[in-house]
């Protein structure tokens, strides 16, 4: 945290006492429907009870105001069509629009007070307060929490979280939108290594998606890179335990990058890198951001938070609130199933990519790698969709494949790509026309009571995710797979578009949607062949949604054809 932090000050008082003795004793407690990830992961086991006096850390998110006018200012910034288009807020704007009310600011405050809470910190817009507390403490502090240790993950990470909902006392519930650090397990990655294609012969074909195979498909030449005279900047975040190596970076442009202008060195790390083994979701993050978005000035974000009570996702938010100069470009390959996390959680973590979206950041998320998804209740099968990917403040991206594996030749589908519908998002205005025509006009519409027709529909643009070479750990590693490939390659060339617009004295091109729903694809290879996966049962078949002319919910509007895109998008 910056030195912006405000210190909320501690001490105890018998007035503060009481009140938390009333609260606590209080017959009517209320939760609002916290985020409540209490199914134990595959791969997780528990340890039995947490000490009483082990220390936690717990963020408290605080309900915000004008939350309508915000999302008015977000679409009037975003809007080509808006006189207003471009005139992005000041992290400070936003503060002053959302902060929560001094009585809530006041009544949140001395509650953590009352209960022991120490090194409490808040941010700049003061929507998020971190607090220290032991675990007797926060036990005392939300009614039915119960914290365990856990150990568990790829890395054999150990967190402390409660197996058990929490309930806020009722005088506290119109203050609070949820406490974080308590259910939510570190997620996983779910990149693939796939087989290598058998092919009779190799004269005339590359051997996997190199850099040079990305610059060829998508139309960039030797020039195409950052100027090295700006100060624009891009960035991704990882929340995996993972790290990349700086000796890997080197050894992939050694390898790979010789024919453009780029970076030795990642310009700032956000966070921690840890010590150990480098990972490959980690290392294809930084290698493909930065030879997409070749010589751009390039920070990561290495799982901030790294407390075992804090969820590093949710750090990362913080970071965004507290940070007044940020990259104009993030990408983020992660997610959850949407019907994992609560409404509540949902809806806060949905406004904070609304702020984002005010401050003119260009947020890229990866639309997943279970293609429509599935799940089964009481034996009727959904399509199940992801979050952040289905959140309408972001820009979700798809994965293709080639056609031919080992000719740069058209995309097809990459049958993990995720994509559907959300069930908790309405559609947005900027793609109600686009949807409206491909639900009208598909030919393989799976049936309706798999997806919510009315949801927010994504990705809305897609790129290679198929057959990647990646370093990791000194190895350079073939045929790496994922919507975490394409998510840093389209991030990468939106960065060299903005290089574009600011050296012509215009704005970054900040959140994408109205501008690319208007555009209906312009700039892009549109992707017609292909259906992506879902559920393995008799009505279906394993066939989600297949793409086609124009929009659809597999690979969105198509795939990057950098020159064409740059032209469409380098003026207002």
């Amino acid at each position: 945290m910056t030195a912006d932090h405000r210190k909320v000050g501690m001490g105890l008082t018998a007035c503060l006492l009481g009140l938390l003795a009333l609260i606590v004793a209080g017959k009517c407690s209320y939760s609002p429907e916290p985020d409540q990830q209490r199914t134990l992961p595959p791969g997780w086991a528990s340890l039995g009870r947490a000490d009483p006096e082990e220390e936690l850390i717990l963020t408290f998110a605080l309900r915000q105001q004008n939350l309508e006018r915000l999302s008015k200012l977000v679409q009037a910034v975003s809007d080509p069509r808006s006189p207003r288009y471009g005139k992005y807020l000041t992290l400070e704007d936003v503060a002053e629009l959302v902060r929560p009310s001094p009585l809530t600011l006041r009544t949140v405050q001395k509650w953590l007070l009352a209960a022991g809470a120490w090194n409490c910190h808040s941010v700049t817009t003061q929507d998020f307060l971190t607090c220290w507390m032991s675990v007797r403490q926060a036990e005392l502090l939300l009614s039915g929490a119960e914290f365990h240790r856990y150990v568990g993950g790829p890395t054999k990470t150990h967190v402390v979280r409660s197996p058990r909902p929490y309930q806020l006392p009722k005088a506290l519930a119109p203050h609070v939108d949820f406490v974080g650090g308590l259910h939510r397990f570190p997620p996983t990655s779910s990149l693939r290594q796939r087989p290598e294609p058998q092919v009779a012969g190799t004269i005339g074909l590359h051997l996997g998606v190199t850099p040079s195979v990305i610059r060829e498909r998508y139309n960039l030449t030797a020039q195409d890179v950052g100027s090295g005279t700006t100060n624009n900047s891009q960035a991704c975040a990882q929340f995996l335990e993972q790290y990349f190596h700086d000796s890997d970076l080197a050894e992939f442009m050694r390898l790979f990058g010789g024919n453009f202008a780029h970076q030795e060195s990642v310009a700032r790390v956000v966070g921690q890198q840890g010590r150990g083994r480098a990972g490959i979701e980690a290392s294809l993050d930084v290698q493909y951001l930065m030879s997409a978005g070749a010589n751009i000035s390039t920070w990561v974000y290495s799982s901030p938070g790294r407390h075992e009570s804090q969820e590093p996702f949710l750090q990362w938010l913080l970071l965004l609130s507290n940070e007044s100069a940020l990259p104009p470009v993030h990408t983020v390959s992660y997610g959850d199933d949407e019907d994992s996390l609560s409404s509540t959680y949902i809806q806060r973590v949905n406004t904070e990519f609304m702020k984002a979206a005010a401050r003119g950041l260009t947020l890229l998320f990866a639309s997943g790698d279970s293609g429509a998804g599935c799940w089964s209740t009481s034996g009727r099968h959904q399509f199940r969709p992801s979050f952040p990917a289905s959140s309408p403040y972001v820009t979700t991206v798809g994965g293709t494949s080639f056609q031919n594996p080992f000719r740069v030749t058209s995309e097809i589908v990459d049958y993990i790509s995720g994509g559907g519908f959300s069930n908790v998002f309405p559609r947005p205005s900027y793609q109600e026309e686009a949807v409206t025509q491909f639900l009208s006009s598909s030919p393989h519409l799976p049936p309706s009571s798999y997806f919510n027709a009315s949801g927010r529909a994504y990705p809305d643009v897609a790129a290679l995710s198929d057959g990647y070479w990646v370093v990791s750990n000194h190895v350079p590693i073939p045929w790496v797979s994922g919507t975490s490939a394409s998510t840093p390659v389209f991030g990468g060339l939106l960065s060299l578009i903005n290089e574009h617009r600011i050296l012509s004295g215009h704005p970054p091109l900040g959140f994408l949607n109205p501008r690319l729903y208007q555009q209906r694809g312009a700039g892009l290879f549109d992707v017609t062949r292909g259906c992506h996966e879902s559920c393995l049962n008799e009505e279906v078949q394993g066939q989600g949604f297949c793409s086609g002319p124009g929009w659809d919910p597999v690979t969105g509007w198509g795939t990057p054809n950098f020159p064409a895109l740059l032209k469409t998008l380098i003026n207002p």
